[in-house]
């Protein structure tokens, strides 16, 4: 283990170096880690320490083919050899991705745009949905705990406050929060009272333009609706002539089986946006959607959809390679066999006192710990607590407020996953008790 004269960990070294240059503090999954990460292979993460550590996390649900795959490896080095970036010029990188993508989307999303962020597609939907709209039509519905990205317009759909800056919230809907429902009914008896009042009160109203929701929500705890809950948003969206975009930034690319979790509930969403599941951690996105709204005159425009990295030709072959591998090795069609070896591993976990809920879409997955069963009170200290254990024992999950959440890469073996996962109810498991050191 490389340490310095006075034996202090590398790690130690380098984060204490990094405190005196870098403005920012350590994220929650950061500090609760406290790694300094130098070698990723597969699902397995080394750090500088060299310790190693099974990440079931797949970086930040960035790296659905594992780290460093090597498909995805040679298309980056290849292509840095040859061109980087000329803004938003054509390249045979921008056309092998669009091709890749559009093989992989449902047949109405003929379209394809591409970015650098999912904020930044975020944002690029809403110039659609603005440009596309009848004039009257200028209110956008988002819902309760969604998340979109922390620009300002990003942040303006949903009161999600990051830092000192309030943002401004749009018409806001329920979601589909079983756990937590704020009328304290039970799903079905309750009619999906969330479902039918975010129709009257937000989609039924004549100025609204579009609908932007996760159909998973991921930022807020892996927010997964009951059945019933998007058949009846869909068909709203359709009845009262009100776009429906899909975020699926965190969604989009095999995690919860199907490409796109919209598949899941039959939703026929008019736009989609992509991310963290399409590039294998390199800068890229991408809004899916028909030509009638990306070839539609203001954002078809010279300037109505460019973006100084968007044509970045680097991402972009990462992203050709990362979707090409998808279809070609069948990648997607592992994920209900992972899916269940995922859902039989965290099984034990919803037997004890202090875990409200454990919540699962495909290789999504949601921990939720509360003070105690009764009152539900969010208990993100132990959560917290868990995350730091699972890395000491060598596994890395992402901790959110009360909820840890669990997203393996699509290619992880059923054995590694086995076992990272009996190690994570270990932890929680010595947390609870107080053994954890």
């Amino acid at each position: 283990m490389p340490s310095s004269a006075d034996g202090a960990p590398a790690a130690e070294r380098h984060r204490a170096a990094e405190a005196e240059l870098l403005a920012e503090p350590a994220g929650t999954e950061a500090a609760a880690g406290g790694r300094v990460w130098v070698r990723g292979r597969g699902a397995v993460l080394t750090d500088l320490d060299g310790a190693s550590c099974l990440d079931l996390g797949a970086g930040t649900l960035t790296q659905p083919l594992g780290h460093c795959h090597p498909a995805v490896v040679a298309a980056v080095r290849e292509q840095a050899g040859e061109l980087e970036n000329v803004h938003d010029n054509p390249t045979p990188a921008r056309l092998r991705a669009a091709r890749a993508l559009r093989r992989l989307l449902p047949a109405a999303l003929e379209r394809v745009s591409f970015f650098s962020s999912g904020t930044e597609v975020v944002e690029a939907s809403l110039r659609v949905v603005h440009a596309a709209a009848e004039p009257h039509r200028k209110r956008i519905v988002a819902l309760r705990r969604g998340f979109h990205g922390k620009s300002r317009g990003a942040r303006a759909l949903v009161g999600w406050d990051v830092g000192s800056e309030p943002a401004a919230a749009a018409s806001l809907g329920y979601n589909g929060y079983c756990y937590r429902c704020p009328f304290q009914l039970s799903y079905p008896s309750c009619d999906l009272l969330c479902a039918r009042l975010t129709v009257s009160q937000c989609l039924a109203k004549p100025d609204v333009a579009a609908l932007v929701a996760e159909p998973v929500q991921g930022a807020a705890g892996v927010i997964v609706p009951p059945p019933g809950y998007w058949e009846i948003l869909g068909e709203a969206c359709q009845r009262y002539g009100v776009l429906l975009v899909a975020d699926e930034v965190l969604t989009g690319g095999g995690r919860t089986g199907p490409f796109l979790a919209s598949e899941l509930f039959g939703l026929r969403p008019d736009l989609v946006t992509l991310a963290k599941g399409i590039g294998s951690g390199y800068p890229v996105s991408a809004l899916a959607g028909p030509a009638r709204l990306l070839d539609a005159p203001t954002f078809g425009r010279a300037g109505g959809s460019s973006s100084s990295f968007g044509g970045n030709a680097i991402g972009l072959a990462a992203a050709a390679a990362t979707l090409h591998t998808l279809a070609a090795d069948a990648v997607l069609d592992r994920v209900p066999e992972l899916a269940g070896t995922l859902a039989e591993g965290l099984a034990p976990l919803a037997g004890l006192s202090q875990v409200g809920e454990v919540r699962q879409a495909g290789l999504l997955a949601g921990i939720e710990f509360v003070r105690d069963p009764a009152s539900r009170a969010a208990d993100p200290e132990l959560a917290a607590a868990v995350a730091r254990r699972a890395a000491a024992l060598g596994v890395r999950v992402l901790p959110g407020g009360t909820v840890l959440r669990v997203a393996p890469p699509l290619v992880i073996e059923p054995a590694e996953l086995t076992a990272g996962l009996a190690l994570l109810v270990r932890a929680t498991r010595e947390v609870l008790s107080g053994a954890a050191a």
